[in-house]
């Protein structure tokens, strides 16, 4: 399929960079392609901006923000609304976008766009609440205030696997606090985060305050890491890169916000309503076609009913529908062949190692990228894929006998993001969400993010938080400011 089959508004199809509120091909002539994983066809030519384009998208924000971190809050509240009506007003062309370059079932891409224009809605207002805060003096005859004042350029760099929702949360909070912002789409997802720019467009954004450079990650993000005019640096992605971007920004001492890889644990007790477990454990693990850093990579069941969710657990996953995201069934295709390779490596790692394959582990025909839901059980803990995230559709468990076995292998990982606790017993989900080593901590459900809440990770799983009040502080500094009435 095109975009001009299925996009009603084909203005929202881009494939130039936009810069100081200008589409341009930019001063190289290189493009990339962008397929559809689901059939494998190329859908379209994208501009690869250069290390020179990158430096003027940073040149117009820099220019705009001495005026947009003037701007009233009202203002900046306006402007946001308007981007989230729009965002409504086109869902259904977003998600097809979506669709086409992502792969993601349909109903799950109108999700995304549903959760990406709420951090619009969400920080349009939260921006009219940045009050001054009064500090009781401890020195006579002075009055001390703490404001909050934008730290200047952001750059956004945003993930394949949520190309919308990962965009709006970083850049509606960065220009609720007064930043203006330059953005790298991941080169796999580039046209949600340019149509996302011409929205941004026809709502009036000021010149040089949303920029969208796409291209080469390693020489545009590396441009900006080394820009000391960038002042804030926000990024999703693995740990590996975020270790990397870390030490790239370390001579201009950058304000860093990062979401990196989950390995989360989804624990079962015999107490929990087995049902319910494992339905949630089907959202937690298949969402996205696991390609989630919120997904269940490790499952962890007390082993008295161990076997019994096992059995029900299968028959779930063996009813999923796997198909062309357009028809939407409940899984779509991986991003690449390096996301198959990876399942592949996880699966046979686990099988020599003495797992068993209850379903799936393999792809649902050669040569495409519709891997089968799969379910490995009695995983042994030396398993490769007990030590590192899948990122795909292959759900390993394990049985487990004490609440303090499960609590130490749960907390054996550098990550920290997410962990799923499934029990009735009030004690003990008091006791683990206080000694679980993650980030936040869902219990008897899956579903829990959203724009009001602050949205990240400990240990290697990140920095900083996205999302609620909290998401707009790393792209503001706090300026003390105390004077004398003697």
């Amino acid at each position: 399929m095109a975009f001009e089959d299925l996009v009603a508004d084909t203005d929202l199809v881009r494939s130039k960079a936009y810069i100081n509120g200008q589409w341009t091909d930019g001063r190289g002539t290189d493009t990339f392609e962008v397929r559809d994983p689901g059939t494998g066809n190329v859908i379209g030519e994208v501009c690869s901006a250069t290390v020179d384009d990158a430096t003027d998208a940073v040149g117009a924000a820099h220019g705009t923000f001495a005026t947009w971190s003037r701007t009233l809050p009202a203002e900046r509240s306006a402007l946001l609304s308007r981007w989230y009506d729009l965002m409504m007003e086109h869902r259904e062309d977003l998600a097809k976008i979506m669709v086409l370059e992502q792969g993601k079932p349909l109903s799950e891409a109108r999700g995304e766009i549903d959760y990406a224009a709420s951090f619009a809605d969400f920080y349009s207002e939260e921006t009219k609440r940045m009050n001054i805060e009064s500090v009781t003096s401890h020195l006579p005859d002075a009055e001390m205030e703490l404001w909050r004042e934008p730290v200047g350029v952001a750059a956004l760099v945003t993930p394949w696997n949520f190309p919308a929702a990962m965009l709006t949360r970083k850049a509606a909070a960065a220009i609720a606090a007064g930043c203006t912002t330059v953005v790298h789409p991941s080169r796999e997802t580039p046209y949600s985060a340019l149509a996302l720019a011409e929205l941004a467009h026809r709502a009036g954004f000021p010149e040089g305050l949303f920029n969208v450079v796409p291209g080469e990650a390693s020489a545009i993000v590396k441009q900006w890491t080394d820009d000391s005019r960038v002042r804030a640096l926000s990024f999703t992605g693995s740990t590996e890169v975020g270790r990397l971007l870390y030490r790239q920004s370390s001579d201009t001492i950058k304000r860093l916000i990062m979401e990196l890889g989950g390995h989360a644990p989804l624990i079962v007790f015999a107490d929990a309503d087995l049902d319910r477990a494992v339905d949630e454990a089907v959202k937690a693990k298949f969402a996205t076609t696991g390609q989630d850093c919120l997904g269940a990579n490790r499952i962890f069941v007390e082993r008295s009913v161990y076997e019994a969710f096992c059995d029900k657990f299968v028959r779930k996953v063996e009813g999923m529908s796997l198909g062309y995201g357009m028809d939407d069934p409940d899984l779509g295709p991986l991003i690449h062949d390096r996301a198959v390779a990876k399942q592949d490596e996880h699966v046979k790692d686990a099988l020599a190692k003495g797992a068993t394959l209850r379903t799936g582990g393999k792809l649902r025909e050669e040569g495409s990228l519709y891997y089968l839901p799969t379910v490995l059980t009695d995983v042994p803990r030396d398993a490769v894929i007990m030590q590192e995230e899948t990122f795909g559709p292959v759900a390993p468990v394990m049985p487990f006998d004490t609440e303090t076995e499960v609590e130490e292998v749960a907390n054996s990982t550098e990550y920290g993001l997410v962990a799923y606790l499934h029990t009735l017993n009030p004690s003990r989900i008091y006791r683990l969400s206080r000694s679980l080593q993650f980030g936040m901590v869902a219990i008897n459900r899956t579903k829990i993010t959203g724009a009001p809440i602050p949205f990240g990770g400990m240990k290697q799983s990140g920095i900083g938080r996205e999302g609620g009040r909290y998401g707009m502080e790393d792209f503001m500094d706090i300026k003390y400011v105390c004077r004398d009435w003697s």
